[in-house]
């Protein structure tokens, strides 16, 4: 009996030593998310040195996007949805409004209550590692955001029905393009910006902008996987300054889009494309740059 009762425990720590689950998520979960410019902590006025490939200095003006699809994955791999909690204000449905602006200095377009992490629930169980999608899930995506909940009610994170949210909303004066002296848009648009980044499906099927499409061909969804992590101690964080290394944010092409908002035949996009993980023009995205685990 003796005999078995060491086998046992033998099995039983090799078991443990094999499986790298954490135990750390019970019940309710938080998954937090900081903004960054080059490691810096992103905030508004504040103005960051060496910022793509001309080292320009930027003074960023808005910097919000949406998260969806979270999921937390179990020791066997699984992938278990975090159920959002409906606070009507920042979640609804599966999809979060992250908000790092707070409607300051050079953030005047913005709003003045931030929000820098999703909420939820999951089955109570050991979990250990994370994925998440930078993005509006399609079925969300082309509604009307003046009957539309929030937190997809925010008309300056919205295009048109044809084209749908914005997915990410980086807007910024950079050493060679200055911000504009239009007065501040209300609805949050983008022009108080001297180069912008803004994520979203282009290229989708509908008779007008008016009028939700059945498809998109370009998605431009951006889905993110951490083997491991550990809400209780780890953050997502969001550093728009790789996105940007190997962009100049001094020039824009001219008769294009300001910066890149992810309309195709930009030559100011493919670097920042490529940097989100996303094919762009016929060409393959790379590993995503973005976020990482800190």
């Amino acid at each position: 009996m003796k005999s078995i009762k060491t086998l046992s425990a033998t099995v039983l720590a090799l078991a443990l030593l094999a499986s790298p689950a954490i135990s750390m998520a019970h019940g309710e979960t938080e998954i937090r998310f900081v903004g960054q410019v080059n490691g810096q902590p992103f905030e508004c006025g504040k103005s960051y040195a060496d910022v793509g490939t001309s080292k320009s200095m930027i003074t960023p003006s808005d910097f919000r996007m949406f998260i969806s699809d979270v999921r937390l994955i179990d020791g066997q791999g699984n992938a278990i949805p975090l159920q959002l909690t409906q606070d009507k204000t920042w979640q609804i449905d599966n999809v979060a409004l992250i908000d790092f602006e707070n409607g300051t200095s050079h953030c005047r377009n913005g709003t003045a209550p931030l929000n820098q992490s999703v909420r939820g629930t999951v089955p109570h169980g050991d979990y250990k590692g994370i994925e998440f999608t930078l993005g509006v899930p399609f079925a969300l995506n082309h509604g009307d955001p003046t009957i539309a909940p929030a937190p997809l009610s925010s008309t300056a994170m919205f295009w048109n029905w044809q084209g749908g949210y914005k997915f990410l909303k980086f807007d910024m004066a950079t050493t060679g393009q200055s911000k504009t002296t239009l007065p501040a848009d209300k609805q949050g648009g983008g022009n108080a910006s001297g180069f912008s980044v803004h994520l979203g499906s282009t290229v989708c099927a509908s008779a007008s902008k008016t009028t939700p499409p059945g498809s998109c061909k370009n998605p431009n969804r951006v889905t993110v996987r951490f083997d491991s992590f550990d809400p209780a101690k780890d953050v997502v964080i969001a550093d728009i300054g790789a996105v940007l290394a190997n962009a100049n944010v001094d020039v824009n092409t001219p008769k294009t889009a300001v910066g890149c908002m992810s309309f195709p035949n930009d030559p100011d996009c493919p670097p920042i494309m490529k940097a989100f993980g996303l094919p762009y023009d016929g060409q393959p995205g790379g590993v995503q740059q973005f976020f990482r685990k800190q």
